[in-house]
């Protein structure tokens, strides 16, 4: 009874984690799968999608490119570059992963913006299993996307939406995303260092090409930073 009520409290704790990110997928979902049955893809394509590809704004991205009958190769490298700032949260993430068993693969597959912004910090309730504590946020927030992506591809059939704009949903989820660990957090230093690194980067390469460049600049950055951190740490101890 007691390992039942441990779980059970597990699994709310997770859930109650993971609210913030069910409104926003229920209602990117949703976007998504208007616009890919607006597209000419049913039901079925867009839980497959949701569920195998899991890529929130890649999917997106991904609607235009099949319809516009894009080649296996393009899609793989415009995913690969859409999809390229996961690599950097997965170097923050390794020390927290690298011992997670039989969840490790789910919880790399797992690991989108809104689901590392709930993890990055590394907080587990007291007393939980932390692997099983991420592994139920990480598939709660996916329960979320599939669901969203299933409800808009049946409303799409059978309601009439303009889908005009509807990719900005994204955006905004990120600028959310944002704004709550601006106000949860007592250092800004990462935040502001990834806008300003972003701008730079933006100003130098031109909105095509940004992305991975502004990525390595913060990456370096807060390394140096995190570098010199722990060095003050070190002199203090001693």
């Amino acid at each position: 009874m007691k390992k039942e009520n441990a779980k059970q409290m597990i699994i709310k704790q997770a859930f109650y984690r993971s609210l913030p990110v069910m409104a926003g997928y229920l209602v990117l979902g949703t976007g998504f799968g208007i616009l890919l049955r607006s597209a000419g893809y049913g039901t079925f394509w867009a839980f497959a999608m949701s569920l195998f590809i899991y890529a929130g704004s890649m999917q997106y991205v991904g609607v235009g490119m099949i319809a516009g009958g894009a080649s296996v190769l393009t899609m793989a490298v415009t995913t690969l570059m859409v999809n390229a700032r996961h690599l950097f949260y997965s170097i923050s993430m390794v020390d927290r992963y690298k011992d997670a068993g039989k969840y490790k693969p789910y919880l790399i597959f797992a690991l989108t913006d809104e689901t590392y912004s709930l993890l990055c910090d590394g907080t587990v309730p007291e007393g939980s299993d932390p692997d099983l504590y991420r592994f139920l946020v990480s598939a709660f927030n996916h329960s979320y996307w599939v669901a969203g992506s299933v409800l808009g591809s049946l409303l799409g059939a059978v309601l009439p939406f303009s889908t005009a704009g509807i990719e900005f949903s994204m955006t905004a989820l990120f600028i959310a995303s944002y704004t709550e660990q601006w106000i949860t957090a007592n250092d800004h230093i990462p935040a502001l260092t990834g806008l300003i690194g972003t701008f730079v980067s933006l100003w130098i390469f031109g909105p095509e090409r940004f992305l991975i460049p502004a990525m390595l600049l913060i990456t370096f950055v807060l390394t140096v930073l995190r570098g010199r951190t722990d060095a003050r740490k070190a002199e203090v101890t001693r």
